[in-house]
């Protein structure tokens, strides 16, 4: 294994891969809302496709974890990749032959996240085999940089391009990314996995066991616990505003759905992320990463704020920019984080319980009540009140065993450390 990621052959291929379905999923996280809205004019099922992004992780997540740590975790990502490719061109194919309706998005946008948990879960066990427990953070930051970039660009090309172009066509794009990431994730040659040869016949009596393993790991882990409640409080307060967003830059900031501004909008988040994930390996040289978590929070939740309250688009955009930093910060910190101090053989079932009460909870209920909410106070409102819970996040944090790992000033400090 060669010592820069960039020499790297293997991880240049796994890069690649994450790459093509970033592009690919980023043109759909602004094309689909987009679709439902035209489609319907309705907030709320606006804001149930941002709900269906996640809502997966709450039925199949913690399955998709544990299997995919028995699995071979190449062979489960290219499946997925390709299964995935077939769903989500279904859109394009339906809407060139006169017959799509927004049921039939609905059912696409849950689809293709329910075969993601699959990917996720093996791509969480993938990496730190892939490249070494002591590049994980590295390695994070390299793909998280990728996609920063391309979310500050592609919203802005994909808003652009929905003034020519119909929102299902031009998922064909993300169709396409799914089959370049089969490829490349296809040519990587070391193994992912590691041989066990001690498991247990796969019965459901034993995935449930692993299962219980990896939840019961997350729960006892203090640094992993609070990282992973924060996280679901930071992402109620985001999957609220990520709702409402297409609604937002129409009805408040009045850019519309399509067009430069509307996709600069979108794009601003992009350079915030690429700062936290420039910034990531740098700070963790420096600061634990529970103090990371501890400083990043109050800042990512008075941003939220900020942002939502601004009266112009540009503005908003500066808001977002900024806002952005700090949000990404936490959630990569805390996926290195977690990738670090979990046992190889748990590494799949732990990030997914992770992600799932994260992503799966908090995302999946913070898009449900954000479009209730609006429905009742309206956009700005709604949002708002959504962002309080960004607040939240920063009193747990702030009162819970973060402080002392922090104050150990060691991030691998906590590895063993259980509190029941």
């Amino acid at each position: 294994m060669t010592s820069r990621l960039r020499d790297d052959a293997d991880f240049r291929r796994y890069w690649l891969a994450r790459s093509f379905s970033m592009t690919g999923s980023m043109v759909t996280a602004v094309a689909l809302p987009v679709l439902v809205y035209r489609l319907t004019g309705s907030p709320f099922l606006t804001a149930l496709v941002t709900a269906l992004e996640a809502a997966p992780y709450l039925l199949t997540g913690l399955f998709a974890g544990a299997l995919s740590d028995r699995w071979n975790r190449k062979r489960v990502m290219v499946s997925a990749d390709l299964i995935n490719a077939v769903v989500i061109g279904s859109i394009p194919v339906a809407h060139l032959l006169g017959v799509l309706t927004v049921a039939q998005v609905l059912v696409v946008g849950f689809v293709v996240q329910t075969v993601f948990t699959f990917f996720d879960g093996a791509n969480f066990g993938a990496l730190p085999v892939l490249v070494g427990r002591a590049r994980v953070a590295q390695a994070n930051a390299a793909v998280w940089t990728a996609g920063s970039l391309i979310e500050l660009f592609v919203p802005p090309l994909a808003g652009l391009t929905l003034a020519v172009l119909s929102p299902a066509s031009l998922l064909t794009l993300d169709a396409l990314s799914f089959v370049a990431s089969a490829l490349a994730v296809r040519g990587i040659v070391r193994v992912m996995s590691e041989q066990r040869a001690d498991q247990a016949p796969l019965r459901p009596r034993v995935i449930f066991a692993d299962i219980a393993e990896g939840v019961l790991f997350l729960v006892r882990h203090a640094g992993v616990r609070t990282m992973t409640i924060v996280g679901s409080l930071q992402s109620f307060a985001g999957g609220g505003f990520v709702a409402l967003m297409v609604v937002w830059c129409d009805r408040v900031l009045d850019v519309g759905t399509s067009g430069l501004r509307f996709g600069l909008v979108f794009g601003a988040w992009g350079i915030g992320g690429l700062t936290a994930a420039v910034a990531l390996p740098r700070l963790l040289k420096r600061l634990p990463a529970a103090a990371i978590t501890l400083y990043a929070l109050p800042f990512s939740a008075v941003l939220g704020i900020v942002t939502v309250l601004m009266p112009s688009w540009p503005l908003a955009s500066i808001a977002l920019l900024t806002w952005g930093s700090a949000y990404v910060l936490v959630i990569v910190n805390s996926v290195s984080y977690r990738q670090q101090v979990t046992p190889e053989q748990l590494l799949g079932r732990v990030n997914t319980a992770g992600r799932m009460l994260s992503w799966g909870v908090g995302w999946t209920l913070g898009s449900i009540v954000a479009g209730v909410i609006s429905s009742q106070l309206g956009v700005r409102p709604a949002m708002v009140v959504m962002g309080l819970f960004g607040f939240v996040a920063v009193g747990v944090a702030w009162t819970s065993p973060l402080r002392r790992i922090a104050a150990a000033h060691d991030p691998l400090r906590a590895e063993g450390e259980v509190i029941s």
